[in-house]
Formats: structure tokens, C-alpha cells, sequence
């Protein structure tokens, strides 16, 4: 086998699975697509849920859009991120303080 012969049969080896139909590729994408998707449901649910706690609540948040909760008291997300959790303001800024006074605190030794 020539080297070009080896770079062009590998190439598309890993862009698919070996001997996969067009169909069947097809298939395996929308069945990946359908579980993005209902994992995407459950990560709103937990986002929203009652039983969740305003910490779980904004760290579910926080993964979904895959940022951190700011440390600006001021910052305009706050309120994007309390519609988003069904949380008020003020639960969005205690969770803020509380983690300020996390970071600030000196390190507990075992």
C-alpha cells in the first residue's frame, strides 16, 4: 500500500464508522442529535427545578453555557441568569457573596 493509498483510506475512516451507509450514518446522527437534545431538556429542568437548590440551580447554569457566575454585584448577566433559573435577583447575589467568601476564606487544613 502507498502512502497516499494509506492516507486516503484512513481519512475517512474517522469521520465515520467503517462500512456505514449513507442511511445509516444519517440515522446515527439524528439518534445523536434526539439525545443532545433530551439532555439539553433535563439540564433546564434541573436549571429550573424547586427541589434544586439556588447553588445547584446556578451551577447547572453555568454548565450549560459553559461560563462562571461573575463576581460584579453590578454585572447585567445577573439578571439574565435569575430569569433563566427562576431565581430572584437577590438569590443570584447571595450565591455570589457566598462563594466570595469561599475564596476569601483561608484553606481548612485536614
Amino acid at each position: 500500500m502507498t502512502s497516499a493509498q494509506w492516507f486516503f483510506d484512513s481519512a475517512g475512516a474517522s469521520s465515520s464508522a467503517v462500512g456505514e451507509t449513507v442511511k445509516e450514518h444519517r440515522a446515527r446522527i439524528a439518534l445523536e442529535e434526539r439525545k443532545r437534545a433530551e439532555r439539553r431538556l433535563l439540564d433546564l429542568a434541573e436549571q429550573r427545578s424547586d427541589a434544586s437548590t439556588p447553588e445547584m440551580r446556578i451551577r447547572s447554569w453555568e454548565k450549560m453555557h459553559g461560563l462562571r457566575l461573575p463576581t460584579d454585584a453590578n454585572h447585567p448577566i445577573l439578571d439574565v441568569i435569575a430569569v433563566a433559573t427562576r431565581l430572584t435577583l437577590a438569590q443570584v447575589l447571595e450565591e455570589q457573596r457566598a462563594r466570595a467568601a469561599r475564596r476569601s476564606a483561608p484553606p481548612q487544613t485536614a
